[in-house]
């Protein structure tokens, strides 16, 4: 069955076995995906397994060796999926482990049943609503205010469900935060530093639902919006700490150090994982005052999405970075939307910018010349991804800072945050083609 998971843009392939006799097993496969564009991008490959017609997740590439069928005799209080739930505690298929009430719901997208068609829905979370039908599909960003709570936060990036027990996904818990994850001042400017949006400029979309959140080291607003500050000269007055493993120096920047951190505002969010995901997802857009004058300088911004547990195989939480393992800074290669004179290209800090997304996306930001006199820098939409365990809790930091002083702000858009099914999910952040 070709699926999606609600809020998931990947596709999934597990190797499930069919509950009842009777149905017959679906085809596995291989899949290659690759994802990015230009020298800046990044791709990532995953192999899909053998996988069933019924299962709760689903299969991406060419057909391949079909599924088993078993019988599965299970009791009220047996749990035969070992998902950690029993039909006595809400289970409605004991032989799926991807299908119980600590689920996220699957939309049925069609070209999984006989001859392409659509196949059989499934009721993933077993609260007896499928796909578009399921309340947990619906969006929760609708009318949210700009100066909005930190669960509104959660909210505006496409995180909708709140954690209820001691196995139900959702947000347990969300805060504003500085980049080291320590509470905020009691300054007004502070909280001028994280933002639900409606866009930012007209050229500059939200990527799901009806809002997105800025976290910026000076005021997340669109010039039009009340408490805009301009960009190009807000000091918060306050220092902070970088995060762990921070700050990350650019390699193609040589000698330049880091200065210390000020200004920072994040959104720090606790989260418990659907049992049928392995991964997750999130777009973000990152602009900054600094380029290009401070490219390559100690006036270093950054934009942090900080995972802990730290991923495997790392000594900090940072999961975004382009492909030449620059952190999303000043500096980092994948700042595409952006002008200067005689150019493009633009020569900053010793590097060469090809800006191939030209300005457009600038305009009526604050970063653009329409109202900064020059044109500063974007990334434009990207998108990151990360694995995670089933039904594991997790804190996600998403958080923006100046570095050297907290004049010169940057702002970092965040949306569509997605759950991903497929096993092997890897680190990394690639461009995304065609943004709303």
């Amino acid at each position: 069955m070709l699926r999606k998971l609600s809020w998931v843009g990947a596709l999934a392939v597990l190797g499930l076995v069919a509950c009842e006799a009777g149905k017959t097993g679906g085809t596995g496969g291989s899949s290659t995906s690759t994802s990015g564009s230009g020298g800046s991008g990044a791709a990532t490959t995953g192999t899909a397994g053998s996988g069933n017609s019924d299962g709760g997740l689903f299969e991406t590439g060419p057909s391949g060796a079909g599924g088993s069928v078993v019988n599965c005799n299970s009791g009220p209080d047996d749990d035969a999926d070992a998902d950690g739930f029993t039909p006595n505690t809400g289970d409605c298929n004991d032989c799926d482990k991807n299908v119980n009430p600590g689920a996220v719901e699957v939309i049925d997208m069609g070209g999984g049943g006989s001859g392409g068609g659509p196949g059989e829905p499934v009721d993933e979370d077993c609260d007896n609503l499928i796909d578009d039908a399921d309340t947990d599909l619906q969006g929760c960003d609708v009318n949210l205010a700009v100066d909005g709570s930190a669960m509104d936060g959660a909210k505006a990036i496409d995180i909708c469900k709140t954690a209820v027990g001691a196995t139900g996904w959702g947000v347990l818990e969300a805060k504003w935060v500085l980049a080291d994850g320590t509470p905020g001042p009691a300054n007004p400017n502070f909280d001028l530093g994280h933002g639900i949006l409606s866009g930012f400029g007209p050229n500059v979309n939200v990527q799901k639902g009806q809002r997105m959140l800025g976290v910026s080291s000076g005021a997340a607003r669109q010039p039009n919006d009340p408490g805009y500050q301009d960009v190009g000269g807000f000091s918060k007055g306050y220092s902070c700490t970088h995060p762990i493993g921070f700050p990350k120096e650019s390699p193609s920047c040589g000698v330049a150090v880091t200065g210390s951190c000020y200004d920072s505002t994040g959104l720090e969010i606790l989260v418990r994982a659907p049992t049928n995901a392995n991964g997750f997802s999130f777009n973000f857009n990152f602009f900054t005052y600094e380029w290009p004058g401070y490219v390559c300088s100690t006036f270093n911004d950054f934009f942090t999405a900080l995972l802990m547990p730290f991923p495997q195989g790392q000594n900090d939480g940072n999961i975004t970075f382009d492909n030449f393992q620059n952190p999303v800074s000043v500096n980092n290669a994948f700042v595409e939307v952006c002008g200067c004179f005689n150019g493009p290209p633009c020569q900053a800090g010793g590097k060469t910018f090809d800006c191939n997304l030209g300005t457009t996306g600038l305009v009526g930001t604050g970063f653009g010349a329409d109202t900064a006199f020059s044109d500063h820098g974007s990334t434009s939409w990207l998108l990151t991804q990360a694995p995670i365990e089933p039904g594991a809790v997790f804190t996600l930091r998403f958080v923006t800072y100046d570095s050297g002083d907290g004049v010169l702000d940057s702002t970092t858009l965040v949306d569509n945050f997605q759950w991903i099914a497929e096993p092997g999910t890897q680190i990394g952040t690639t461009p995304i083609p065609d943004p709303k």
